[in-house]
């Protein structure tokens, strides 16, 4: 079967081998390079003992060894497991042990971190980046092993709602469906479309809709490490950048750097927003440089994008994420199943070719989202009478913060553990720059201060999920008749707790 993204790369080394594929800081590689590089990468994980099917994890921050290193282990015939450098050792660990994966590759600042998780389970081999570093030069090299179309090539982790990390799946069938999909439309991508990513590569949007979709159509990545708003606003003009994507707060810093306002974006043909609300202010600041930035609504499962704003619609509806795309349905429904009327609030179902098999090794997950052919999204919706569709709010309780998901329930068994805690709940917090953040509401006694239950959750989580807001009650946790803590109540009661209460950090 040659309907791989590695047959895609192949093409592309193959006719425009000259054509440059990456760009990271002053380092580029072509596609014959690109495509050389991760093929020697690809033999030499088999020769390894990686077989086809085995899960890879690949750990680190943007870089140009990254991608390249991606691409070999998907042209190894393995299955890429992205791996959150931001992790803790734990966190890493359920990753690792949920995808059964063997095999971690690392940069090699991330040694330590590598040695602790390892330390925390099952071994497992260790590869650094530098081994596959020292493979860039070489001769040609076209080796590749093609998986069938609907076997896994990569496991996607997302968070949520039950704070158990869920596999999602991706085959090369529904990756390249999204390609497809993608470059339908005017305002959609194109062969040859020069990308800016300032998103890490380890999430949907950086791997699927930066990455991939650039090897598929033979584009031009423009990778940062992180996000500098000045220099992005000027590498939009220097590389004559056609797309860029990301979370409100990306869009946001841009615009508001002093180049913004003589940065030549006259090339930017699609401009995609998401992950959070998007204040009008800030489409009309882009709308002013001629941008129209479009509303997505999307989840990992659905391959990142489902439905996007039209392009002619964007200034008259800039709450709208669209209805839609060519292939990909929407629909918004009564708890009963019924579609809810123009204007009603319900769930969002979607379906399409982008849509996920389910979820790695997780049968009953996968049966409740994907009941009846839809997927089951989790999230409240409406729909006009024309059919565009307006993100409402989380029927879960993920917290949304810079466009990444923190489950509440992952933080509440974390700060459970601290000695005198009795009782915890974690709710989102409005904030200007993240949207969301974590907030701690938890009774306990009188050992119990901010500063100790900050400390405690930095040494067991990610920095972006360590809450900002402490609050230290002596009274009980509303609950339910059941016995279970009432979000509702617990929400309602601090619905201002930014205002009444100071950040702790």
């Amino acid at each position: 079967m040659a309907a791989t993204i590695g047959s895609a790369l192949a093409w592309w080394a193959r006719s425009k081998g000259d054509r440059t594929a990456i760009v990271v800081d002053d380092a580029s590689l072509t596609y014959r390079h690109l495509h050389d590089w991760s093929g020697r990468i690809a033999r030499s994980l088999a020769e390894r003992g990686v077989r086809r099917g085995e899960r890879v994890g690949v750990l680190g921050p943007n870089s140009l060894e990254w991608p390249v290193i991606a691409l070999g282990v998907l042209k190894a015939g393995a299955v890429l497991v992205p791996l959150n450098p931001r992790l803790r050792p734990a966190e890493l660990r359920k990753v690792l042990d949920d995808a059964g994966a063997k095999v971690v590759v690392f940069p090699g600042e991330f040694g330590e971190t590598v040695e602790a998780t390892r330390a925390l389970g099952e071994d497992f081999s260790a590869i650094e980046f530098a081994e596959f570093t020292a493979l860039r030069d070489g001769g040609r090299e076209d080796f590749r092993i093609d998986l069938e179309p609907d076997e896994p090539t990569a496991l996607l982790f997302t968070s949520g709602s039950t704070g158990m990390s869920k596999g999602v799946i991706c085959t090369n069938r529904t990756l390249l469906n999204i390609v497809f999909e993608a470059s339908l439309t005017e305002e959609g991508l194109r062969p040859g479309t020069t990308t800016l990513l300032v998103l890490p590569l380890v999430f949907t949007p950086g791997l699927v809709w930066g990455l991939l979709m650039t090897v598929v159509l033979g584009g031009t990545i423009v990778i940062e490490k992180e996000l500098v708003p000045g220099r992005a606003a000027r590498l939009l003009g220097e590389h004559q950048v056609q797309a860029i994507f990301g979370v409100p707060l990306i869009f946001e810093a841009i615009s508001r750097a002093p180049e913004f306002q003589e940065a030549d974006l006259s090339s930017l043909r699609t401009a995609i927003v998401g992950g959070a609300a998007v204040p009008v202010s800030l489409l009309e600041r882009w709308a002013n440089k001629g941008v129209a930035l479009r509303q997505i609504y999307g989840m990992t499962e659905a391959g990142g994008v489902a439905t996007a704003t039209l392009l002619q619609e964007a200034a008259d509806h800039p709450d709208s994420c669209g209805d839609g795309s060519i292939f990909t349905e929407l629909k918004v429904v009564r708890p009963d199943g019924a579609e809810a009327a123009p204007g009603e609030e319900g769930e969002i179902l979607l379906r399409g070719p982008g849509v996920t098999p389910g979820y790695w090794n997780d049968p009953e997950s996968t049966a409740t989202a994907l009941a009846d052919g839809w997927l089951h999204s989790g999230d409240l919706g409406t729909r006009d009478e024309e059919g565009r569709l307006k993100f409402v709010d989380r029927l879960k309780d993920l917290i949304i913060t810079g466009g990444i998901n923190v489950s509440p329930v992952e933080l509440e068994q974390v700060i459970s553990t601290l000695p005198g805690v009795e009782e915890v709940a974690v709710i989102a917090a409005g904030d200007e720059r993240f949207g969301e953040t974590p907030a701690v509401i938890v009774k306990g006694d009188d050992s119990l201060d901010e500063a100790r239950i900050i400390e405690h959750c930095r040494g067991l989580v990610a920095d972006y999920k360590v809450p900002r807001y402490v609050v230290i009650r002596d009274q009980p946790l509303p609950r339910l008749p059941s016995g279970k803590l009432s979000k509702t109540a617990i929400r309602e009661e601090y619905r201002d707790i930014s205002e009444r209460f100071e950040k702790v950090r």
